[in-house]
């Protein structure tokens, strides 16, 4: 009787072909969490939760001083324009920090200082273009008060941080 030799029958190398798919699966799922960043994670969460009631503390401060803003960009998409208004009689300051952070991705964050083009009133400011969608955090040089939102950039060129808005627990942790 002959018997034919294994290696040129096709089905053991049907068999064989789901385990070894699983192993070259598995080799590149580990290559790709030694290689990626975890964006989402954070090193000092604790201290991020302590720092919960005072960032409620300064959206409140924005909502007793009237502040509202809205932010433009620029033709290129490298320049931002503020247009910050509040009740009367509230100082504004001479410069704004600009939180602009991705949701997943920290490292295309940007922090930008916004200066008063005047009156003080308007701000502006260089950015590195972006585009899709991210957290804003406008906030006044002494850290009293602050305003949060999220900007489709790329989509649209105006963003109103509105007074109503301010301290809905949008994910800007600044």
């Amino acid at each position: 009787m002959n018997n034919p030799i294994w290696y040129r029958e096709p089905w053991p190398w049907l068999l064989m072909l789901g385990p070894l798919i699983v192993i070259v699966a598995g080799i590149f799922t580990a290559y790709l969490a030694v290689v990626s960043s975890d964006g989402l994670v954070e090193d000092d969460y604790y201290k991020q939760g302590l720092t919960v009631n005072q960032r409620s503390a300064r959206d409140h401060r924005a909502v007793e001083l009237g502040i509202e803003a809205e932010l433009l960009m620029g033709t290129e998409g490298d320049r931002v324009r503020a247009l910050l208004r509040g009740k009367d009689g509230v100082r504004l300051p001479e410069t704004l920090k600009l939180y602009i952070a991705h949701p997943t991705r920290q490292g295309f964050d940007q922090q930008v200082v916004l200066r008063s083009a005047g009156g003080g009133a308007v701000y502006t400011g260089t950015v590195k273009p972006f585009a899709g969608r991210w957290h804003i955090t406008l906030e006044d040089d002494g850290q009293q008060w602050r305003l949060v939102g999220e900007w489709m950039a790329g989509k649209e060129s105006v963003l109103r941080l509105p007074v109503a808005a301010v301290g809905t627990g949008t994910a800007a942790t600044r």
